[in-house]
């Protein structure tokens, strides 16, 4: 399975004061508050934990069918900037990160290897969804493909797991 996460920095700093009281304890584990203040950029930590947490939490909402905001049950164990995993509920899944200076994007998956077979979706492509949950069609086999998708300010970005063993 698949899960996706964008923002847009430049929005993020205009519409979200991460800085303001409470809004860290009640996002973010103690943990993953010291990885983000000790941070020589605390802000960009912020995002690119919240994107992980994102993107492991679509995996878990179409796996589970559990809708909910629990920020502080996903977990961030940080590797680097660019990959870590989450977990929720004795589950885990992996990520990975692009940081750029006008967005962060994150990827998180089931099974390791997956992120190896990651495909962008072309947005003007026929969505369909069950429940919320997004998914295309095969044109050829006519199965239903696991998509994720994320935008925020300027951005969007569907992505899925290539079916086909590289």
């Amino acid at each position: 399975m698949i899960g996706n996460d964008i923002i847009d920095l430049e929005t993020a700093q205009r519409e979200s004061n991460w800085k303001r009281k409470g809004f860290l304890d009640k996002i973010f584990t103690t943990q993953e508050q010291l990885l983000i203040l000790n941070s020589d950029s605390p802000e960009i930590m912020v995002w690119n934990l919240w994107s992980r947490k994102e993107a492991a939490y679509k995996i878990y909402n179409r796996d589970t069918k559990i809708n909910g905001y629990f920020p502080k049950k996903l977990i961030c164990f940080y590797e680097c900037a660019n990959f870590g995993t989450v977990t929720i509920n004795n589950i885990l899944y992996y990520t990975q990160s692009t940081i750029t200076k006008e967005y962060i994007k994150t990827i998180a998956v089931s099974k390791k290897e997956d992120l190896n077979r990651i495909i962008t979706v072309n947005n003007d492509i026929k969505i369909l969804k069950d429940q919320g949950i997004p998914y295309i069609i095969d044109p050829i086999t006519k199965a239903e493909i696991p998509i994720s998708i994320s935008h925020h300010g300027r951005f969007i970005e569907s992505v899925r797991i290539d079916e086909v063993i590289k």
